[in-house]
């Protein structure tokens, strides 16, 4: 057994989320197209007494340390399936906002997955592992697979997705985060008594990524969560409307927010709008990221 492991896992943003009625189980059907981008946590796992998890890096007293962490829950599931007692000590060197709609917490549940199926030697086939990631939560099956996908059911069943080019990003971090469940919550309620469609993936969408052409990707750029989030954090319409007036090609939230993403036409222009949004006020940090970006990888010495 190895000393320790360490992986390296991306951001997404949605470019398109598409949100279907709620479902009995109280899960919505979705057409989510994601996107990794070039944020990444560090997720490194070493053999323990016990489990432990420990993080650093921006908002680290926000993330829990407890059993209910998410990449703690990625451990032990693993574990429980091949008869091996969870003792590791998992570090997660945090660079993707917390609570910031870009799937930070399944970005950590997929680097420890994959960390310690590498430090156990489990011999766990992909679609094990895949199937370990959906039941710990929608996004996470994507973190482990980067690149560019499609999403359907609860987002969890993937199909790769082409992208002919780079698509550069900034993101505008806010204060705080917001509650996933609370987002869809305030879905279901601004969609009460209206017949909501059913999710598909948009044509015009799919063919702006296989161009790899930002200003047709910018036309088609959706997300069905975008109203909720607003209605639930007014504050985040004027950080959209300062980076669409300093020359984003266009602007949403990204996921469930409160993160908002603004895609550019080159990296030149990011930096542009990276500047105006710090300095506009509405957001607390921005940063610069280009996609797709590579899912989980074990980082080698």
């Amino acid at each position: 057994m190895s000393e320790s492991v360490t992986v390296r896992v991306p951001a997404k943003v949605n470019v398109q989320l598409a949100v279907g009625a709620a479902r009995p189980d109280g899960f919505h059907d979705l057409a989510n197209v994601f996107l990794a981008v070039g944020l990444y946590d560090e997720v490194t796992v070493t053999p323990a007494d016990g489990l432990r998890v420990t993080c650093s890096g921006p908002d680290a007293g926000q993330v829990p340390l407890d059993a209910s962490n998410l990449a703690a829950r990625a451990a032990t599931a693993l574990a429980g399936r091949h008869g091996i007692a969870p003792d590791v000590h998992i570090h997660i060197a945090k660079d993707i906002p917390v609570a910031g709609g870009m799937a930070g917490g399944s970005a950590d549940a997929a680097g420890a997955l994959l960390a310690c199926d590498a430090l156990w030697s489990t011999g766990a086939t992909r679609e094990e592992l895949l199937g370990i990631c959906a039941e710990l939560g929608s996004d996470v099956p994507f973190s482990l697979v980067g690149g560019a996908a499609l999403g359907v059911g609860r987002g969890e069943q993937l199909t790769p997705v082409e992208v002919g080019g780079a698509f550069h990003w900034v993101f505008a971090v806010a204060d705080g985060g917001l509650s996933t469940p609370a987002v869809y919550r305030e879905f279901d309620r601004l969609t009460a008594g209206t017949q909501v469609p059913e999710p598909t993936a948009s044509a015009a969408l799919m063919e702006a990524l296989r161009a790899g052409d930002p200003v047709a990707l910018a036309a088609a750029l959706s997300n069905d969560l975008q109203a909720p989030a607003l209605s639930l954090r007014p504050s985040l319409a004027g950080t959209l409307a300062a980076g669409t007036a300093a020359g984003a090609l266009a602007a949403l939230v990204s996921g469930s927010g409160p993160t908002t993403a603004f895609l550019t036409e080159d990296e030149a222009s990011a930096r542009k709008v990276a500047d105006a949004l710090t300095a506009s006020g509405t957001c607390r940090t921005a940063r610069i990221a280009a996609s797709p970006a590579p899912g989980a990888t074990i980082q080698r010495p």
